[in-house]
């Protein structure tokens, strides 16, 4: 007897989601991923405002490409007469419904979390906004620069010299994965209570506990770690250096027996591990650059492979420092076939797998949907007239 596939953990999920940018996308996106069907619903003759960010990927946007597929995206005025009639009928249907409005406009538009979990009991609600809905930043703007500026992550991030922001977007990504993982602990919740729940993330609240370690360094320490580019505060050696053909290797040494091993095997000086300057952590730390140019200068006369040979011989955490095209084409990702085609409006696009893997189950990879491609088909199934819809202005 033949058995069936197995279905993936969401399949039979449905999720209505409001949602622009980065990270409200994201936490659908994985929950598409992941099996859910996804009705991403857009502005008419725009849509997501993401689809505009870039043209790089055949003309598209590197950023809706990433975010978006799996899911189908349904066209509809929400400020129309006929949009609250279309919602309900979604929402009667939805297990999860997103949104990530600027605070009150939810509510505006009958949307908001009290609403619609008057009578739908069952449905899980997902606000993701900037700062919260209460509080004197609630109204604030909160693209993801300005929320690593408020959260401090600029602040630690770059050389001594000059702060950085982070070359991605951090606080949309970590509100996008709270958001992601706050849908999953409560549709479990659901299955032992029978009830939905509202859910509340924000993009400030996310990167503020991505900041522990600095936070407190600096609330318990009296000062905060400095930026050291891609050196360590409390550790050395740990950063990029370069051997003498310039291939640059990062290095995280964090303990007494690797930096036995380190002086051993990557720079032949084993009178290091008793020399007063080096011999604990927080000496190293203390004469740091002494520590990084005498390492520099052993590192100078070896070739990229006779430094990592030394290295991987004495089992030392290293790196290679990629470019992103290094990456691409990086062997770790090749020797475990983590690309995958995904179709997209102007043809295929090479993406990666979803993180998340489960034995004997495909990912779910399906296409980056044109703007309004579903809006027939969704709306003809929930009992609505598309026609109809369009010489009133509502799709």
């Amino acid at each position: 007897m033949r058995s069936l596939p197995l279905e993936l953990p969401l399949a039979g999920v449905t999720v209505v989601s409001c949602e622009q940018a980065v990270a409200a996308p994201l936490a659908t996106r994985h929950l598409a991923d992941l099996g859910a069907r996804v009705l991403k619903i857009e502005r008419p003759g725009t849509g997501d405002f993401a689809r505009a960010y870039d043209e790089t990927v055949h003309g598209q946007s590197s950023h809706f490409v990433w975010l978006n597929r799996s899911k189908e995206s349904v066209t509809l005025d929400l400020k129309s007469d006929a949009a609250p009639g279309v919602m309900a009928a979604l929402l009667d249907r939805a297990d999860v419904f997103v949104q990530n409005f600027a605070p009150g406009v939810a509510e505006r538009l009958g949307l908001g979390a009290a609403a619609v979990r008057a009578t739908r009991p069952r449905l899980i609600t997902c606000s993701v906004s900037g700062y919260g809905s209460t509080g004197p930043y609630r109204d604030a703007k909160a693209y993801d620069l300005l929320i690593q500026s408020e959260a401090g992550l600029v602040s630690v991030t770059g050389s001594a010299a000059e702060p950085a922001k982070s070359g991605i977007p951090a606080a949309d990504i970590g509100a996008g994965m709270y958001a992601f993982s706050g849908v999953l602990s409560a549709l479990y919740d659901r299955e032992r209570t029978g009830q939905g729940t509202e859910l509340e993330i924000s993009l400030f609240d996310s990167l503020v506990e991505w900041m522990g370690f600095p936070l407190y360094y600096a609330g318990y320490g009296g000062t905060p770690p400095p930026r050291t580019g891609t050196s360590h505060a409390a550790i050395a050696p740990y950063g990029t250096f370069a051997a003498g053909d310039g291939t640059e290797v990062v290095l995280a040494v964090q303990n007494e027996r690797e930096w036995a091993a380190f002086c051993k095997h990557a720079v032949a000086r084993p009178d290091w591990v008793t020399d007063t300057r080096f011999a604990t952590g927080s000496a190293r730390v203390a004469n740091r650059t002494t520590l990084e140019a005498e390492i520099g200068a052993i590192f100078t006369k070896l070739t990229g492979a006779e430094l990592e040979a030394r290295l991987s011989a004495g089992r030392i955490a290293h790196a290679r420092r990629r470019d992103l095209p290094d990456v691409l084409a990086h062997p770790q990702l090749t020797a475990r076939d983590r690309f995958a085609d995904v179709a997209t409006p102007a043809g295929p696009i090479r993406a990666t797998l979803p993180p998340i893997t489960l034995p004997g189950r495909a990912p779910r990879m399906d296409p980056v949907p044109a703007l309004g491609e579903h809006t027939d088909a969704v709306l003809t199934e929930f009992g609505f007239d598309p026609a109809a819809l369009r010489r009133q202005g509502a799709v």
